[in-house]
């Protein structure tokens, strides 16, 4: 799997803490094919996590991490990285029998303006705003994440 290369040790803790739950994950699926600005899904039902990778490398502009910058700031691991902790929150929210977590106070839940449009793309999938924000607001924490999965997961 390609997207393995573009993971720190964060995201490496957290897809390992994804295998525990019963969760697979799975690369560059059909369902990527919605459209290039998607870079992950959640299949709840078959306990599967999907990393478009492909979409994230043609949204980055290059197909190999540059090891030179420690693969930090290249913008296909930043939306990989990004893709695979979001997706996690929904493995978290599955765990809590697919509610949303609420282990971040509600004046802490912000999300940046510029992941409104992701959040509305989201939403018309899943259905529910609610855990979507969450998700949204999550991704960019990742020790919050591993907390997550460890308290409603193992």
């Amino acid at each position: 799997m390609e997207f393995l290369l573009f993971l720190n040790a964060k995201e490496k803790q957290i897809l390992n803490l994804i295998y525990e739950t019963g969760f697979k994950v799975e690369e560059n699926t059909p369902l990527c094919l919605l459209g290039k600005k998607y870079f992950g899904f959640t299949k709840r039902a078959q306990k599967t996590i999907v990393i478009c990778t492909r979409n994230a490398m043609e949204f980055g502009g290059y197909f190999m991490p540059k090891v030179t910058r420690g693969n930090n700031y290249d913008q296909t691991g930043i939306q990989i990285r990004r893709a695979l902790r979001h997706e996690a929150v929904h493995v978290a929210q599955s765990c809590n029998k697919g509610k949303p977590l609420n282990i971040i106070n509600d004046k802490k839940l912000k999300i940046h303006p510029y992941k409104y449009e992701a959040l509305r793309s989201s939403t018309e999938i899943s259905g529910s705003n609610a855990k979507e924000y969450e998700a949204y607001a999550m991704e960019d924490k990742p020790k919050i994440v591993i907390s997550a999965l460890k308290k409603y997961c193992l």
